[in-house]
């Protein structure tokens, strides 16, 4: 069951999502990257929609987050954002848009609310961006952070593994919560960090803590909407099936594609026909200007047959 009725209109807001804390009601946030799926995912009542720069891997076949641009999040972020009435619409921030300088980072986060309608951006990091975020939150921008295994930090981190599962990496974490809280974010992602170490944290901090691969101790949860609706080739351990949507999708093309194959499809109910009258019309207008550019045939020798062949100046004195 949705934490948010399905039935509830009124649009959901940093302040609620603040209150499903304080009312310990489970957040739902999955991401997404269209009209189409922002639009389900809306009427499915999820509390926010984040356009999440996974895309990279998901929708555009990166084999990471760090190729996908700034234009390229701008764009599906608007798109997410047409699609979505209620949910709340978070916009993942790529790799360096934020990391330069805060000046830049608060620019670039304004772009997604201006332009491509978000209501908060995402960045990852802990206490080295919370100056950054701290701008950008004082210039009216909320702010998700995001720490554990942070997808731009890939390579630092030695690839996608669990993180802080010792006491030194675990205190820093916690450290980095508490940084980010401090600068303004209003809410955090905890992404694949030992389940008690997430309950920890959420327990410590006032702002909702939003996990993937984190346990049920945090006060949301997000994921991948590839990931629940079985559109990827594999799916992560932290993440669960819900359906099989592309066995469907990929029966279905198949199926128009030996549908147009063997002449079934379109039939009559996906066709259009002209009036009688009108068609006639038309055939009698083609038969007509057919007649009109065949090439005149002399009975006696074909087209040719009455041709001059005396040369270019052998009348030329008739002619004038």
């Amino acid at each position: 069951m949705s934490a948010t009725p399905q039935n509830e209109t009124r649009p959901v807001t940093t302040a609620t999502i603040r209150a499903l804390k304080q009312a310990r009601r489970p957040i739902v946030m999955v991401t997404a990257y269209d009209v189409p799926s922002a639009r389900l995912a809306d009427e499915a009542g999820v509390d926010i929609i984040l356009v999440g720069d996974s895309l990279g891997m998901t929708v555009l076949g990166f084999a990471s987050t760090l190729p996908v641009t700034l234009g390229q999040m701008l764009h599906h972020t608007a798109a997410v954002a047409r699609g979505a009435k209620r949910a709340l619409v978070v916009a993942d921030m790529p790799f360096l848009t934020y990391q330069v300088t805060a000046e830049d980072a608060l620019r670039n986060a304004g772009r997604f609310i201006a332009e491509a309608g978000a209501t908060a951006v995402k960045v990852e990091g802990g206490a080295p961006i919370a100056p950054t975020v701290r701008r950008i939150v004082d210039a009216g921008i909320p702010v998700v952070g995001h720490v554990g295994l942070t997808p731009q930090s890939v390579h630092a981190l030695g690839g996608y593994s669990v993180q802080a599962k010792e006491a030194g990496p675990a205190l820093a974490l916690l450290a980095d919560c508490r940084a980010l809280q401090a600068a303004g974010a209003f809410a955090v992602v905890l992404e694949c960090i030992p389940v008690e170490l997430a309950e920890l944290v959420s327990h410590e901090l006032s702002i909702p803590t939003i996990g993937i691969g984190a346990g049920a101790g945090c006060d949301g949860q997000v994921q991948v909407l590839s990931d629940l609706l079985g559109l990827g080739e594999s799916t992560p351990r932290h993440a669960k099936r819900y359906a099989e949507v592309g066995d469907e999708i990929r029966q279905a093309i198949g199926q128009y594609a030996t549908d147009v194959r063997a002449g079934a499809f379109p039939g009559d109910e996906q066709s259009t026909r002209m009036e009688e009258g009108a068609l006639a019309e038309v055939r009698a207008a083609v038969a007509n200007a057919r007649e009109d550019t065949s090439p005149a045939i002399d009975p006696a020798g074909g087209p040719d047959a009455g041709a001059d062949t005396r040369g270019p100046d052998a009348d030329a004195g008739e002619r004038w």
